[in-house]
């Protein structure tokens, strides 16, 4: 099965196209490369004043419509989807770590609600 890269909103994942209609493809999700932002989109960094969404990563197996222009070169290791998750989590703990912030800090703290969630989906301990 040929991975490519695919971008939605915030996370970056390894899909496989499932479907073909001229330009528009069914993708699914195989692996996670980078894990969506936490907080608000509209206004990225802020805490006060804005809704602070939790985001999920897409699901192992979830399907998305997308152009065929979206797609991208299939560039890192293939991996479960779970130890993508994991290595994707990991990283974006690290950098919010680095930070230091009051967004970082309220990320840190969706992240670890969303470990719980995942643990619980994938019968795996996300740490």
């Amino acid at each position: 099965m040929k991975l490519y890269r695919f971008s939605h909103k915030t996370g970056v994942y390894g899909v496989a196209i499932v479907e073909e209609n001229d330009d528009e493809v069914l993708v699914q999700v195989e692996q996670v490369i980078k894990h969506p932002k936490q907080g608000d989109l509209h206004s990225p960094n802020d805490t006060e004043g804005v809704f602070f969404h939790e985001r999920k990563a897409l699901s192992h197996f979830e399907k998305r419509y997308a152009k065929r222009s979206q797609l991208r070169d299939f560039n890192v290791e293939e991996m479960s989807y779970e130890d993508s998750l994991q290595q994707a989590i990991t990283k974006l703990e690290n950098e919010l770590k680095e930070s230091g912030t009051t967004h970082a800090e309220m990320s840190l703290a969706s992240l670890a609600r969303l470990k719980e969630d995942y643990s619980i989906q994938y019968k795996k301990n996300f740490n």
